[in-house]
């Protein structure tokens, strides 16, 4: 056992796992959560980093899923790493409420939630780390990722707003936005016929959670992270008109938009 704690959501694949390897690399002992059975392969091998690790199938789009959780904290957490989240890519008229409705359970009401339980505990310490995973999406309007792409805002607000509140009590709070990333996302939204799904220079998960773990170290408020054009691609979208950055969107989630020469 160390010395430090960490719980990290959605770490059975992709960033999640990959940010949970980080902190087990860097002397934390791991909560691991997420919905699939996979989290016990994925703590079988984190586990390998020297850490304590204790793996939690828990589904955080409910309520019970999330308090599942929370009573799962046996110790002080020293940092959370909010990162489970899922995506609907399709016309806004046509993808499906039910799914939908789920994504923001997961992507926003998890997030107040398991914000909410955790922060008591960091702020008796006076200490803690807070890390969001938003997403590039956040930075636009996101046409066939209009859920999607507005519950990463909401991400990236809340988390910035929470972070202005506890300035002087010894808590960071760090949003990260990753690009198109190369991990399990684009088929679980249904995207893989888009350009942003079938793109060869998809980040790779590994690095963007390096960056967004050292933003977290370092205490910074919001990072877009990955390759250097994502990173470029953060930058203009500072200055950009919606309009553009929306067209811009529709040209990477367009369903079919993979199939085009």
């Amino acid at each position: 056992m160390t010395d430090h704690y960490a719980l990290i959501t959605g770490a059975s694949s992709g960033i999640g796992f990959e940010l949970a390897k980080l902190f087990g690399a860097n002397d934390y002992d791991l909560l691991v959560v997420a919905e699939d059975a996979g989290i016990e392969e994925a703590a079988a091998e984190l586990s390998r980093t020297g850490a304590a690790v204790r793996p939690i199938r828990a589904d955080l789009a409910t309520h019970d899923g999330v308090e599942q959780v929370v009573a799962a904290i046996d110790r002080p957490l020293d940092a959370v790493a909010l990162n489970a989240g899922v995506g609907v890519g399709g016309p806004f008229t046509e993808t499906e409420l039910d799914r939908e409705l789920c994504l923001i359970d997961l992507n926003i009401k998890s997030v107040v939630h398991l914000t909410k339980r955790v922060l008591p505990g960091m702020l008796d310490r006076g200490s803690g780390r807070l890390l969001y995973t938003a997403s590039i999406a956040s930075t636009m309007p996101s046409p066939f990722e209009a859920v999607y792409g507005a519950s990463k805002a909401f991400v990236l607000m809340f988390a910035e707003s929470v972070r202005n509140e506890l300035k002087d009590t010894g808590i960071t709070v760090t949003a990260f936005m990753p690009g198109p990333t190369a991990t399990n996302f684009f088929a679980r939204a249904d995207m893989l016929d888009t350009k942003a799904g079938q793109r060869d220079n998809q980040d790779d998960a590994a690095e963007v959670a390096r960056q967004g773990f050292e933003a977290m170290l370092k205490g910074d408020d919001a990072a877009v992270v990955g390759s250097f054009s994502t990173r470029m691609q953060g930058r203009m979208n500072e200055v950009l008109p919606e309009t553009v950055k929306a067209a811009a969107h529709r040209r990477l989630s367009e369903p079919g938009s993979g199939e085009e020469s």
